[in-house]
């Protein structure tokens, strides 16, 4: 069964590039409108845009620093006007910060991992959680393998934040299920073609990655993005406070 989400209003933080991207325009081609949301680049912000609507969708930009309550309810607010109201959550938005051991780690990574990844999305669903009541609808948040298997190399903090990711999905899930809002989180392993691994991992690294995962390829953003569609669609009005992971077997249960 394929997705349809014919009128669906979508929010997507961290929608600029990569993963976010690729949600954003798979809930386009679905049939929903989205609102973009960014921290710092608003080319790449446009660009999603751009792409949502020449699918026929409406799409808008919106920035706000995820790790602020005030800009959280600003954006959000603003985007929900946009939308006409809100169906589906994306809290994409999160960021590896460095890597960094313990034994070195400054105050301050520590809490700006911790908010960039785990308070973002606390703020981000308080925020959207009146307008999800009012349709009923779903929150989607981003887990990670870290949070299973503690993360690579100096990735403690951010493995912390992704399993409070999950912890956090599961409670919210009890909480505002009797409410209609479903909530259920991806947990993406190794994925190709973004600026994380770009970034923070080195090629060869990659590679031995690639190496050590069942399915014989790295993941896509594309194979994030289907996971997402599903658990925004009418198909899975039962999957709530739940994991899904997307790691080519690389990780199982």
């Amino acid at each position: 069964m394929s997705a349809d989400l014919t009128g669906a209003r979508a929010l997507v933080t961290g929608a600029g590039h990569g993963i976010g991207r690729a949600i954003a325009v798979a809930l386009a081609e679905a049939g929903a409108d989205v609102a973009v949301h960014y921290g710092q680049s608003a080319e790449g912000a446009e660009q999603t845009a751009a792409a949502i609507t020449a699918l026929g969708r409406r799409a808008k930009t919106f920035a706000g620093d995820v790790r602020d309550a005030a800009q959280v309810n600003a954006f959000v607010a603003d985007a929900v006007e946009f939308l006409g109201g809100l169906d589906v959550l994306v809290t994409n938005a999160g960021h590896l910060i460095g890597r960094s051991k313990v034994a070195e780690m400054t105050d301050e990574h520590w809490h700006n991992v911790i908010d960039v990844n785990l308070t973002s999305t606390f703020l981000t669903c308080r925020a959207a959680l009146p307008s999800l009541v009012e349709s009923g609808g779903r929150i989607v948040t981003m887990a990670s393998v870290a949070s299973h298997n503690g993360g690579g190399p100096g990735a403690v903090a951010y493995a912390a934040a992704k399993a409070g990711v999950v912890g956090f999905t599961k409670g919210l899930a009890r909480e505002v299920g009797p409410q209609g809002v479903t909530v259920t989180a991806v947990a993406p392993g190794f994925i190709g073609g973004t600026a994380f691994h770009d970034t923070f991992t080195a090629p060869e690294a990659q590679a031995g990655i690639i190496g050590t995962i069942p399915v014989g390829r790295g993941g896509t953003p594309e194979d994030v993005a289907a996971a997402v569609l599903y658990l925004a669609s009418p198909d899975a009005r039962f999957a709530s406070g739940g994991i899904i992971d997307l790691t080519g077997a690389q990780w199982t249960r």
